[in-house]
C-alpha cells in the first residue's frame, strides 16, 4: 500500500519499467527551467555547507509571500517542518480531522501525543463542517487543518477557518493549517489564512513540491508570527537541513510566473474533465478543488491499474476510509485519457 506520493522504484523492481504515477500530486509539467538551470548553477558550490539561516531564500520567500522574513522558517519538506513543531510543543493533546494527511498524526505519535479524530462523514462529502468545532473542548494544544483537505480535495470555508482560529486564540492553542495546496487552488487568495498572521496562534505550512514539481529536492517553509515557537522549532532539527541546491531551487521557482499560469490552464482544463470520465466509469466522484481527484470505486482498482502500469493513491489506510477509496493527481490530457481508458477496462472486469 502506498503511503507516501508515489511508489515508482517499487514499480520499477517489480516490473522492470517506469509506471504512469497518478499517485503524487505533484505538477505534471516536470521541474520549470529556471529550477533546473539554478540546480544545475548551484551544483559549483556543493562543496560547501548551506546557509542554516537560509536568509536569501527567506527574502526572496517575504518578498513573494508579503511576510516579514522573521516570520519565515524553511525545512526539508513540509512534512521536516511537521515534526519540527510537534518536537518543539511537545503537545498532549492535538485535533486532526480524518480523513486527512496522514504526516501530522505520525509526527503526533512520535512524540506520545493522545490524538482526537474529527470524523467527517460521506454525507457532508467530507467536508469539514461546524461540526469540528465541538472537538475544541477540551481544548487540545494543537489543531491541524489542511486546505484544501487531502485526500478529499474539500476547502475549509473561510468564516469556519476564522471560529476556530479565535477559538484556539482563546484557548492558547496553535492551529496548524496546512496551505501547501492553496496555491492551486482556482480562487487561492480567497483561502489562504496569510492575512491572520498577527495572530501567534495561526501557524502555516507551505511547500514547493506541488507547485513547482519538486518533491526530490525538499523544500518546504513555515510561516508564523511567534517568533519564540520558530526559534524553538529551528533547534528541534539538524542545521543544514535545507541544502544549497533546495535553497538555489526555491529562489529560482518563486520567479516562475508562466509556469504556474500554465499549471493553471492545464489543472482548470482537465480536472472537470477527468472527473466526468471517472463518472462515466462507474466511479463516484466527491468534490475535488485542488490539482487530484478523490472518488469512491471498487475495492482493488489500484491492484488492476498496477498491472497495467499506472499507479494510482489507494486511500484504504486513512481514518474514515477504506478500500473503495481512492485519489488521483491531474497529468496532462494524453496521461488522463490513458489512466480513463483502463480505468473503464478495469471496472467492467
Amino acid at each position: 500500500m502506498l503511503t507516501h506520493g508515489g511508489d515508482i522504484a517499487g514499480y520499477f523492481d517489480q516490473y522492470g519499467c517506469e509506471p504512469l504515477d497518478f499517485s503524487a500530486n505533484v505538477s505534471p509539467l516536470g521541474l520549470p527551467e529556471g529550477v533546473r538551470q539554478a540546480v544545475i548553477d548551484s551544483l559549483s558550490t556543493a562543496d560547501q555547507y548551506p546557509d542554516p539561516l537560509c536568509r536569501r531564500l527567506r527574502a526572496a520567500i517575504g518578498a513573494f509571500e508579503g511576510v516579514d522574513p522573521s516570520h519565515i522558517l524553511c525545512g526539508n519538506g513540509a512534512a521536516d517542518l511537521i515534526f519540527r513543531l510537534v518536537l518543539a510543543v511537545k503537545p498532549k493533546r492535538a485535533l486532526v480531522p480524518a480523513p486527512t494527511f496522514a504526516e501530522y498524526e505520525t509526527a503526533l505519535e512520535s512524540c506520545g501525543c493522545a490524538v482526537t479524530h474529527a470524523v467527517l462523514q460521506r454525507a457532508d462529502d467530507f467536508r469539514v463542517t461546524e461540526a469540528f468545532l465541538s472537538y475544541l473542548d477540551p481544548a487540545p494544544e494543537l489543531v491541524f487543518l489542511c486546505q484544501p483537505n487531502n485526500p478529499t480535495g474539500q476547502p475549509v470555508d473561510r468564516a469556519l477557518l476564522e471560529t476556530v482560529l479565535q477559538r484556539c486564540e482563546a484557548a492558547g492553542s496553535i492551529l496548524v493549517l496546512d496551505e501547501c495546496f492553496v496555491p492551486l487552488l482556482d480562487d487561492g487568495p480567497a483561502y489562504t489564512m496569510k492575512d491572520r498572521l498577527d495572530s501567534p496562534n495561526l501557524f502555516l505550512l507551505k511547500a514547493f513540491t506541488k507547485t513547482y514539481a519538486m518533491a526530490g529536492l525538499r523544500l518546504g517553509y513555515a510561516l508564523c508570527s511567534n517568533e519564540p515557537l520558530l526559534q524553538d522549532m529551528a533547534r528541534c532539527g539538524q542545521p543544514w537541513s535545507v541544502s544549497t541546491v533546495a535553497q538555489a531551487a526555491g529562489i529560482a521557482a518563486l520567479q516562475e510566473t508562466a509556469y504556474v499560469e500554465r499549471l493553471h490552464r492545464l489543472i482548470a482544463a482537465e480536472r472537470p474533465r477527468l472527473a466526468a470520465g471517472l463518472c462515466d466509469c462507474g466511479c463516484t466522484v466527491l468534490g475535488s478543488r485542488a490539482n487530484f481527484v478523490f472518488f469512491s470505486a471498487k475495492p482493488g482498482l489500484d491492484a488492476a491499474l498496477r498491472k497495467q502500469g499506472i499507479l494510482i493513491r489507494s486511500c484504504a489506510n486513512y481514518h474514515g476510509l477504506d478500500e473503495t477509496y481512492y485519489r488521483v493527481a491531474i497529468r496532462t490530457a494524453p496521461d488522463n485519457e490513458k489512466l480513463l481508458a483502463a480505468v473503464s477496462q478495469c471496472m467492467e472486469e
